[in-house]
């Protein structure tokens, strides 16, 4: 681990916004790096809300952006022109702000940032959160210093970027550090089974409708064990309320949790969607899950989330189009008569959960700004 510099304390921007999966690992890492007592600042797009957490506390600067992947000439043209502006109004911040490095964490709001970064002299890092390296990370993957991954096995990385392309894993959340070593809940054949429901920021509301069908389908000494959380649409609470009061569970049902990472660790069994944040969180934590991959998730990244979990014995996945209240039912009664089965793939989860990435990344952000990234070591896990 590389300790705190001084130097004259020097800066590095981060560039990050939009969706969890962009901003969270950007989160824990403002966070490790502002606990060595960096300076740091943060640039993000226009159109993003207020940001919470330690990015909250940074000095944040907007500027404009376009998504890279719209639909239709017109479209394009307006994301073309929205980046230009972007990419000028950040080449004026960084000569203004004069980093050490820029660390970019994916998705539209980071392009112009890192389009102007990898254009001067500063020192550049990339961060990316999927098993698919990111259409913006694409467009960086030939220029910056160092590509940082949250698997070790990530495709579409350029044969050129090999060499420069270091696994430290997903950052985490504080919240979530601090549980990695909550031991798995007490499971046998009789005690209560607590599974825990969530679609990530993108909702499922496939969920809300599949998942009492399939526990209708238990045998009774099945279903009256399970304890139930769930996120649902706002749309969708009071039919899923309704077919739960039906069925006699016991389920609390929110359109929102605040402790989401307490409420994983508190799961037998997580179903969700397989968005980096949501795996990320649900490995370090150490629990297992039936993952469900948004089906239209640009480039098919959740769906290369969900099998590197499969393929390591941390979770179950199932296509979205395979979700059917049978299928889903068929893996509940399994489980339920299998205790031990969840119980490995507990330990198979958090053997793939990296609790420390965010130190592995900080250490590698500083090895820039010292000038030595050759001989990165990322610390192993503990």
């Amino acid at each position: 681990m590389i300790g705190s510099l001084d130097r004259g304390r020097p800066l590095i921007v981060l560039a990050a916004g939009g969706t969890g999966g962009h901003v969270f690992p950007a989160e824990a890492l403002a966070q490790e790096l502002g606990d060595r007592g960096c300076r740091l600042a943060l640039i993000t797009d226009r159109r993003g809300g207020d940001l919470g957490g330690r990015l909250g506390e940074l000095e944040t600067h907007r500027v404009r952006a376009g998504g890279i992947a719209g639909k239709g000439p017109v479209a394009r043209l307006r994301s073309a022109v929205e980046i230009a502006f972007g990419t000028l109004q950040a080449r004026q911040l960084l000569k203004s702000l004069k980093p050490s490095v820029v660390v970019g964490f994916g998705g539209y709001a980071s392009v112009p940032t890192m389009l102007a970064a990898t254009y001067s002299t500063v020192s550049t890092a990339i961060h990316e959160q999927n098993a698919v390296l990111g259409r913006a990370n694409r467009l960086f993957a030939f220029r910056v210093q160092k590509i940082a991954t949250s698997y070790e096995k990530v495709s579409h990385i350029p044969e050129t970027a090999v060499t420069r392309t270091v696994y430290t894993g997903m950052p985490v959340r504080a919240a979530v550090k601090d549980l990695h070593g909550t031991p798995y809940p007490a499971l046998s054949e009789k005690t209560d089974f607590n599974i825990l429901v969530f679609g990530g920021s993108q909702g499922a509301s496939v969920f809300s409708r599949v998942v009492p069908q399939a526990i209708e389908r238990l045998q009774h000494s099945h279903r009256e064990r399970l304890k139930i959380v769930q996120q649902c649409r706002p749309e969708d609470y009071n039919a899923l309320s309704a077919d739960y009061d039906r069925l006699g569970l016991r389920a609390e049902i929110a359109p929102f949790f605040r402790d989401i990472p307490q409420r994983i660790a508190l799961s037998h069994l997580v179903i969700s969607r397989s968005g980096a944040s949501t795996v990320a969180e649900v490995t370090a934590i150490g629990r297992p899950a039936i993952l469900v991959p948004y089906p239209h998730a640009i480039d098919d990244h959740q769906a290369a989330n969900a099998h590197a979990m499969d393929e390591v014995g941390g979770g179950w996945l199932i296509p979205d189009e395979a979700l059917t209240a049978e299928s889903l039912a068929h893996r509940l009664r399994t489980l339920l008569k299998m205790p031990r089965s969840l119980q490995n793939a507990a330990e198979a989860a958090k053997r793939a959960g990296r609790a420390e990435a965010g130190a592995a990344l900080a250490d590698l952000v500083l090895r820039l700004v010292l000038g030595n990234d050759d001989q990165l070591e990322t610390r192993e896990e503990a």
